[in-house]
């Protein structure tokens, strides 16, 4: 069994430090689409859409973690995540997301133009999404 490489990763949201270690891959939820980051990843920025990270350890372990926007610096030798607010998988509520949601809704009437009020509904279609990936009915 080959393995594969290892980098650096780390996880920050405004709150806190949530990763930080040796990683064989991570999967993040790039705004052009899920995106499998590995070693040596070209250098790339890119935002990042609400979603699920999904982080393998050089061990096979994986983790989960739930992501509400943010971007992530990626180089051959490791990738930042600096989202907007993020938390472990087990943390998050149905209670939660639907809050973000509402929040967002009051946000959408009193969106200034289309091009907001459309940010704003892609922002409410992503929080359902995530709504329904992690927290089946």
């Amino acid at each position: 069994m080959v393995m594969a490489d290892s980098f650096q990763f780390e996880l920050v949201s405004p709150e806190r430090l949530l990763l930080s270690g040796s990683v064989t891959s991570v999967v993040i939820p790039a705004s052009e689409g899920e995106m499998t980051v590995m070693a040596n990843h070209a250098p790339t920025m890119t935002t990042i859409n609400p979603g699920i990270v999904t982080v393998t350890f050089a061990d096979g372990k994986t983790d989960r973690y739930v992501v509400f926007g943010g971007f992530a610096d990626i180089l051959p030798s490791g990738c930042t995540l600096l989202a907007e607010s993020a938390v472990h998988v087990d943390e998050i509520s149905r209670d939660d997301i639907i809050k973000r949601i509402e929040i967002a809704r009051g946000e959408l009437e009193a969106a200034p133009n289309d091009e907001h009020r459309a940010g704003i509904e892609r922002y409410i279609a992503q929080l359902g999404t995530v709504q329904g990936t992690i927290l089946p009915a």
